[in-house]
């Protein structure tokens, strides 16, 4: 028990630390994007002012982000594991509410569906806002999962080809996302004046699922310590307490009967 309240009090920090983070970002884009007016991001020529103006601080400060975010997962965890699992729970915290305080600010994103420009390392990515969220709900429970790692909880690890599929999946999704960019940059163009027309949300989809064969196999217990949630269960201590519960409920109802005299009445 107290291993597990020490999980869910560093769980609840790096969220709020998260959820912090996530107001300054959005503030920051406002301010950004009312400079340039941009508040919606899907409008001809959607990097050409940030490019010619703020490219190399924009850059930055998306990698400083990053640094943050691994930063408060270095913090909590105790080991690789459980860092990285808490770095991924900032991340996807971070990223959800980050659309969540910059829609009351901006009244954007309209819908899951609106257009973002999501990232610009190393190429910009586009992507519908449903996209993102997705991912970052896998991170928080994948990363909620591994985080345990750091008590005495026992918790499965994902195999080597449970992680190879995920790899690839994340490959599958980076190419989704930047599949304009890298036309651009192989056929020629300007990558300030990219504007994506279609997504494919099938070939995601099916990164997403690659994506998400690490955290079904642990959750399954199929991983390398082959303990699953089920297999965590101690069936002789239950068997034990059961047992115990069973004769002091007979010894009871011996003595009642005894007080009322029905011992030796067979009807009884």
């Amino acid at each position: 028990m107290k291993e597990t309240d020490t999980h869910l009090r560093r769980w609840t920090i790096v969220a709020i630390y998260a959820i912090a983070m996530a107001w300054v970002e959005s503030a920051v884009v406002f301010y950004l994007r009312t400079m340039i007016d941009r508040i919606d991001p899907y409008q001809p020529d959607p990097l050409v002012p940030v490019l010619h103006g703020m490219g190399k601080a924009e850059l930055i400060r998306e990698l400083s982000t990053i640094i943050m975010l691994g930063t408060v997962g270095m913090l909590a965890g105790r080991n690789f594991k459980s860092r990285a699992g808490f770095f991924v729970i900032a991340f996807g915290i971070w990223d959800i509410f980050y659309y969540v305080f910059l829609k009351v600010m901006t009244g954007w994103p309209n819908s899951l569906f609106d257009w973002d420009l999501l990232f610009l390392i190393p190429l910009p990515w586009w992507g519908p806002v449903w996209s993102p969220v997705a991912i970052a709900l896998l991170m928080i429970a994948w990363g909620t999962w591994a985080s345990r790692s750091s008590t005495e909880i026992k918790t499965p690890t994902a195999s080597r080809k449970a992680w190879v599929l995920a790899t690839v999946g994340a490959g599958i999704a980076l190419y989704v996302f930047t599949t304009d960019a890298l036309q651009v940059c192989i056929v020629g163009g300007s990558l300030g004046k990219l504007l994506p027309v279609t997504f494919d949300s099938t070939l995601f989809l099916v990164g997403f699922a690659l994506m998400s064969v690490p955290l079904a196999e642990m959750f399954l217990g199929r991983g390398k310590s082959g303990e699953g949630p089920l297999q965590n269960f101690d069936y002789g201590k239950w068997l034990a307490h059961f047992k115990g519960n069973r004769a002091l409920h007979n010894v009871g109802s011996r003595k009642t009967r005894i007080m009322t005299g029905s011992l030796d009445n067979p009807n009884l």
